[in-house]
């Protein structure tokens, strides 16, 4: 879908919340780990263009990956958060590269459909960051997001930061976005980590964007599960009904 295009998936973390000593994303759902999910996906949109995030039991991780394609690796040997995985990527990335759509290693039922659209919207309107986005009836926990009236970004809330009005919002943070290369790395050299995490926060480059007056725009999904990220062992369930109800057991998109 889209030259110029190349896709990072982050896929560096511990997963602790899954009870095992396995990398997150090396979890099984139909017997295969569920970051091949998100990298055929991503294959199907961008072909070879693809730039995968490492770290927690990397060597297993690129094990199981490099198979499916010729795949880069970046490797994240500390986790200090989003935005500081997507920092060691960017010195893989092509240099033909012009917009870059970063996903997530633990979100399997991510269709290619979604991912094309989300950079033909993002092309489109000729957005410097596109968010992808879903409302659902209890927001509870997620950040929420603000438009304007015609679909411009405004800024990402975190839920310990919303006001009342906030918190009623429904439109959230799928944590998917397409971003033109130079902006993305402009705003990635001014994270900083100051917060209750020390981590360095992809969210973050919203509010950079919004004080720097780029245009930033929200697809809107339209099916919750695709964007569900999986974090423990009832999530992992869940996806697994899902795709089973999706393609009749078989991971096929």
């Amino acid at each position: 879908m889209g030259k110029g295009v190349e896709i990072v998936i982050l896929a560096a973390g511990l997963g602790t919340r899954m009870k095992s000593n396995k990398a997150k994303v090396l979890h099984e759902i139909h017997a295969k780990p569920m970051v091949l999910y998100v990298l055929e996906a991503a294959a199907r949109s961008t072909g070879e263009d693809i730039v995968l995030v490492v770290g927690h039991q990397a060597e297993q991780v690129k094990a199981v990956c490099a198979g499916g394609g010729h795949v880069k690796f970046a490797h994240q040997k500390e986790q200090r958060g989003t935005g500081h995985a997507v920092q060691c990527a960017m010195d893989v990335l092509s240099p033909r590269s012009e917009c870059i759509v970063i996903l997530c290693g633990d979100v399997p039922l991510l269709k290619s459909a979604t991912i094309d659209s989300l950079i033909a919207d993002h092309r489109r309107n000729r957005w410097d960051l596109s968010l992808l986005a879903v409302e659902i009836e209890d927001p509870s926990g997620y950040g929420r997001v603000r438009v304007d009236r015609n679909r411009g970004l405004q800024r990402i809330v975190e839920e310990s930061d919303a006001t009342p009005d906030e918190k009623g919002i429904k439109l959230i943070n799928a944590g998917i976005y397409c971003v033109e290369r130079r902006f993305l790395e402009s705003a990635l050299n001014r994270l900083t980590a100051d917060n209750a995490q020390g981590e360095y926060y992809l969210t973050d480059i919203v509010a950079i964007g919004y004080e720097d007056g780029k245009r930033m725009g929200v697809v809107v999904g339209t099916d919750v599960n695709e964007v569900m990220g999986v974090n423990n062992l009832k999530e992992l369930e869940k996806a697994a009904q899902v795709l089973a109800a999706r393609c009749g057991g078989h991971a096929v998109f």
